[in-house]
């Protein structure tokens, strides 16, 4: 069996991926909270101000990381569904539905801090702009895969009906992405691409650093969610009871 196939295999392994997931999520934590500390300190604290947004625009460090993190989320909530319904790994299919809340949160937080941004800005908290009206959309998305898994009484079966929603809104993830250059909207271009960045080092190394420590934080919420549900899943098997009584880590 090739190394490719066996890492598949043990991912489909619940008492496997407990184990993993029990080992590498302090270490996430710590990471998460290390890079988040100094990225914050430094963006909130030492950065300069805008030379036109003055001080909001330390706003940036919370928004703009949470947007990065809102359609990133979501991507991957729509391969695990797509994994779990063409190769049927159950702990795939529990990966998708743990994204769920975690994306809804990061939507969340960057239509808020949005909206905080906006009234400096644009003399107004909201406009139904193509950007901000997509990343609602997506924040709809995200809290209807949450409903729909809940809607039925097999799991299962509301977390297939919740991957193949997740899979249908991947249409959005462009829209949010390109709205800013198919519209005429009030939101600014990306000052952050493949081609560079127009924002200066002393403020873009912070931004750059919270937007690390919240993928460090997405991964350790994702799996710590994970192993309560495998542990409520399994809950009669041999390894979880051992689990419970102490017998393994």
């Amino acid at each position: 069996m090739s190394r490719a196939k066996r890492i598949f295999h043990q991912f489909g392994s619940p008492p496997w991926l407990f184990r993993f997931a029990g080992w590498l999520i302090p270490w996430l934590w710590l990471v998460c909270i290390a890079l988040g500390a100094w990225g914050l300190w430094w963006g909130l604290l030492i950065a300069p101000p805008d030379y036109l947004q003055g001080e909001s625009v330390r706003i940036m460090y919370l928004h703009v990381p949470s947007a990065w993190m809102s359609y990133s989320i979501y991507l991957l909530m729509a391969i695990f569904g797509f994994c779990a319904l063409v190769w049927h790994v159950r702990a795939a299919e529990i990966m998708a539905m743990a994204s769920a809340p975690i994306g809804a949160a990061f939507t969340l937080v960057t239509l808020v801090t949005g909206s905080l941004w906006g009234r400096p800005t644009w003399g107004t908290y909201w406009v139904w702009d193509a950007r901000l009206t997509s990343e609602l959309v997506l924040l709809f998305l995200y809290l209807g895969v949450m409903g729909l898994h809940s809607a039925f009484d097999e799991p299962r079966k509301g977390a297939r009906a919740a991957a193949l929603l997740s899979l249908v809104g991947l249409v959005n993830i462009p829209i949010i992405h390109y709205s800013v250059v198919w519209w005429n909207t009030l939101h600014q271009p990306g000052s952050v691409g493949v081609d560079g960045s127009s924002i200066h080092p002393s403020m873009l190394w912070p931004l750059l650093i919270v937007a690390l420590a919240a993928k460090f934080y997405y991964g350790a919420n994702l799996l710590s969610r994970t192993r309560v549900r495998l542990l409520e899943e399994n809950r009669h098997r041999r390894w979880a009871r051992a689990w419970v009584t102490g017998g393994i880590d």
